[in-house]
């Protein structure tokens, strides 16, 4: 008969006086020190999400399979299952994954508001433009003005000037 025991150095378990290993996720030490959790399981998992073009291509590899094992190679070098290929073979024949793989969130705008803005803005840059070019032609026109005037001033002394 098989006997259990304690020893007193924190948990660590004997039969038949030979230690007996613990949990896959049960670190201890061999004086029964517990060291922390198993750095190789996560501590809160995750389900992990699939693209719809990632699951297509899977099942394009399914599909091609021939050969008996080859399935089984794919699953595992995936690390997927045979129900995954069941559920999205349905989700395939019934339409859902031509859905999924449509862009999440909101909507773009459509095509002739988008133009519509571009236009808007280009007649604002032209209106701005413009007004410049006129404010331009505007002190031009001053300092032409201001030029003949100084030199009709000008000129008249100098026309007084030589008379005398």
């Amino acid at each position: 008969m098989l006997e259990w025991k304690r020893n007193g150095t924190g948990g660590h378990q004997e039969v038949a006086g030979r230690p007996v290993e613990g949990a896959v996720g049960d670190r201890k030490r061999a004086a029964g020190e517990r060291v922390g959790p198993d750095p190789e399981l996560v501590e809160h998992p995750r389900r992990r999400t699939f693209t719809a073009a990632y699951k297509l291509k899977v099942l394009r590899e399914a599909e091609g399979c021939t050969r008996p094992g080859e399935i089984g190679a794919l699953l595992r070098r995936e690390g997927l299952y045979t129900s995954h290929l069941s559920a999205w073979r349905k989700q395939r024949d019934e339409g859902a994954l031509k859905a999924l793989s449509k862009s999440r969130g909101r909507k773009g705008p459509h095509p002739l508001e988008v133009e519509n803005t571009r236009l808007r803005r280009r007649a604002e840059r032209a209106e701005a433009e413009l007004a410049k070019a006129r404010r331009v032609i505007e002190v031009q026109g001053n300092v032409s003005a201001l030029l003949e005037e100084l030199l009709q001033a000008g000129g008249a002394k100098q026309d007084g000037s030589s008379e005398r």
